[in-house]
């Protein structure tokens, strides 16, 4: 029998995880960004854990700054939260994650989906391409 490989951070994103859904149950569908990612934040500091919000991250080319985006949130520095709140995830959102793990050098990235339906995506940079 083969065993399962372990998700990199798996304890952490599957408390990220519940408290997304808690979120989700207690707010339901529709409310902006911001009221969802506030509340996320309250919840999740309320669970022990340390978050950054509106990270700010250089992009490099050629070893020159050549832009700077804003990231919603960071978990223990080790796992990127985007969350979105429009009618369905768009392909645009899963590169604004990719762009944001390989630009921060943060391996695990989760895109939180406060929609009709709650939905999540895991992401892992591996350096070379994304995995689920």
């Amino acid at each position: 029998m083969t065993e399962k490989p372990t998700l990199l951070h798996k304890e952490l994103t599957d408390q990220i995880l519940k408290s997304f859904f808690s979120v989700y149950n207690a707010l339901g569908y529709g409310f902006l960004e911001h009221v969802y990612a506030n509340s996320l934040s309250l919840d999740l500091r309320r669970r022990g854990f340390t978050l950054e919000r509106e990270v700010r991250v250089e992009v490099q080319f050629d070893g020159q700054p050549v832009g700077a985006f804003r990231m919603d949130m960071t978990v223990n520095g080790t796992v990127i939260v985007e969350v979105k709140a429009g009618a369905a995830i768009a392909a645009a959102d899963q590169r604004q994650l990719f762009n944001y793990l390989r630009a921060a050098s943060i391996p695990v990235g989760l895109l939180l989906h406060f929609g009709p339906t709650p939905q999540f995506k895991r992401f892992v940079w591996t350096g070379r391409h994304f995995a689920r």
